[in-house]
């Protein structure tokens, strides 16, 4: 304790605060008894935890020395954890700011948690030299955002997080509330500020020049993070033209995923991949697309809302265009469902006005019914209608006669621009080998989690369905895992194509179809004047149907005419490296891990 160490110095001091519990002793009554807690903030947001009888005599002793250790720094002059340094108390800040000590303590949740790739561009820009730039962090939910925060401030040096200040904005907070926060930093002589969930801030749009004509004018780094990417973009176009940097968060490859949060394998990926969830560890331990509702949740609170969100706070909600009616009648969460869902991936009117039909459903079952080995029909014996009205419940999937907004082409065209400029959709080039000029696209999920849970919806339907429920359970249990395994294939080839294209930026990548069959993936060079042709495959298992189209001469033939010398062809599988008939059988987990 100080009063037994007077020496103690204010460094002393802060790490032995930065060991000692956060928070305060709260006594709540349970069933008639009153209970010891220890209460503290984080985030934003009060938490507590109930204290064991063994534990109690400890922990209460811990606060009290850590409320005496803040004190004697107080005294010291050192609340912002230099004694060079004079700082605004909390108690003074309008907003929920964190200096000196509590900055240490927020910051060392992570401590030993790995970093994202793109932590590499943040640490830049806080060790560059003043450019009067400021620096946008941005994603959707759960994808890293705070913990990059955190972790750049746990490496900053004692002297640079002394200088340094993390906001939280909270509903009600305001700009006028947070600038005169940011003027008491700065005429305290702090060098550094990370203003998290900025975009809450209704005038954050409009008047987002402050943080860059001012602030970032003055020498200040300032670093703005938040959830609403659109508001962002627009707060760009508006008022941060040419004055802040991007680093986006919303793309989580596969080998990131698997590197930072230990988790291996392609299949993990597909079920729980587009969050930094599901670690076990560190990051958030719950995936939002574990159930078909939690992803619905998902989808309303990180890409519905973020679209309504921003279109309301920018120019005064006069932007929304032609979704004005269905954001006022809370029917775009439906729409962005009913895209996600539609199996090809074809973002047109024609699959949101029609009724919904499940297309998992009917390309299992064809694929059952010519199964090599256990042939099926069990999936054309079920109560179709039945199955897919559940699924259409799950999904919360509005058919036509239920809406109240009818959708043109024009309001599905203006939704598909947010959802590109979220990151959330990307268009897969789709090449014509007979008509070279007749190009199409189809679109991608970039995050796989998200599509899966509603594959995992499918199922749970199925299985209460009274003809299913009448065959074997193990015979269910094949049915089931058949179908998403077809979804897992699918997606994996989406996967694939994305990530080859981000780590190939000078190559075209796409798939190439043929009148009968088609290439998985073509990365071509045009530089060079040769091509890759690839084979997507879930299996792990190696077997001769898998590389008919590499060996076939004709499609070979029309791949060089187009693309030049054909330099590798590669079955990408779940299985061991090897190669048969001069294919390269490749495994798809090295593959991406590779890029």
């Amino acid at each position: 304790m100080v009063d037994d160490f007077p020496e103690w110095d204010a460094e002393s001091i802060r790490r032995r605060i930065a060991e000692l519990p956060a928070g305060s002793i709260s006594m709540k009554t349970i069933k008639g008894k009153e209970q010891p807690y220890l209460q503290w903030t984080q985030d934003g947001k009060t938490k507590s935890r109930y204290l064991k009888a063994s534990e109690r005599e400890a922990v209460i002793a811990q606060v009290e020395e850590r409320k005496r250790l803040e004190a004697e720094l107080a005294k010291k002059g050192d609340v912002g954890g230099s004694s060079a340094l004079t700082v605004a108390a909390p108690a003074e800040f309008n907003t929920n700011c964190l200096i000196g000590s509590a900055l240490e303590r927020f910051a060392s949740f992570v401590e030993g948690w790995k970093r994202r790739a793109c932590f590499v561009a943040l640490e830049k820009y806080l060790q560059s030299s003043n450019d009067g730039k400021v620096l946008i962090l941005y994603g959707l939910r759960r994808t890293g955002k705070s913990t990059m925060l955190r972790q750049a401030i746990l490496r900053m040096t004692a002297d640079q997080r002394a200088q340094s200040a993390y906001i939280t904005v909270t509903p009600g907070d305001s700009l006028a509330m947070l600038n005169r926060d940011l003027r008491a930093l700065y005429d305290a002589g702090f060098t550094c500020v990370f203003v998290d969930e900025v975009t809450m801030l209704d005038d954050f749009i409009e008047s987002a020049s402050l943080f860059s004509d001012i602030y970032a004018a003055l020498g200040m780094k300032v670093v703005l993070s938040g959830t609403d990417s659109l508001g962002f973009l627009f707060s760009e176009d508006e008022q941060l033209y040419d004055r802040c940097a991007f680093i986006h968060t919303t793309f989580i490859s596969y080998g990131e995923f698997e590197r930072v949060l230990g988790i291996r394998g392609v299949d993990a990926y597909i079920e729980y991949g587009g969050t930094m969830s599901m670690s076990g560890v560190n990051y958030n331990t719950a995936s939002p697309f574990a159930t078909a509702q939690s992803a619905d949740e998902y989808v309303d609170s990180a890409i519905a809302k973020n679209i309504q969100h921003s279109l309301r706070c920018y120019q005064h909600g006069g932007h929304f265009r032609r979704l004005q009616e269905l954001y006022d009648k809370d029917e775009l969460t439906s729409v962005i469902n009913r895209v996600v869902e539609d199996v090809n991936h074809q973002f047109t009117l024609r699959v949101i006005e029609r009724d919904f039909v499940s297309n998992d459903l009917a390309i299992s079952a064809a694929n059952l019914r010519k199964d090599p080995n256990s042939p099926s029909d069990v999936l054309d014996r079920i109560d179709v209608a039945e199955v897919t009205e559940k699924l259409r419940r799950l999904l919360d999937i509005l058919n036509a006669p239920e809406r109240t907004v009818p959708i043109d082409g024009a309001a599905v065209s203006e939704i598909k621009e947010y959802l590109d400029l979220l990151d959330l959709t990307v268009e897969i080039p789709l090449v014509d080998a007979s008509d070279y000029n007749a190009r199409q696209t189809r679109t991608a999920i970039s995050q796989p989690g998200l599509r899966f849970a509603q594959a995992k919806a499918l199922v749970n339907s199925l299985l209460e369905d009274n003809e299913f429920r009448a065959i074997s359970l193990s015979e269910r249990k094949a049915v089931a895992e058949r179908i998403l395994s077809e979804v897992r294939g699918r997606m994996l080839e989406d996967a694939i194509l994305l990530e080859t294209s981000i780590a190939n930026p000078l190559a075209e990548v796409f798939k190439m179809q043929f009148p009968v069959g088609e290439f998985d993936m073509v990365v071509f060079w045009p530089d060079r004047g040769t091509c890759s042709l690839y084979e997507v495959k879930h299996s792990s298992e190696e077997h001769a149907n898998q590389r008919r189209h590499l060996l076939n001469e004709e499609m070979l033939r029309m791949a060089e005419l187009r693309f030049g010398t054909v330099e590798d062809r590669v079955v990408l599988y779940r299985g061991e490296a090897r190669t048969i008939d001069g294919i390269s059988y490749v495994n798809v987990e090295e593959y991406l891990r590779s890029l």
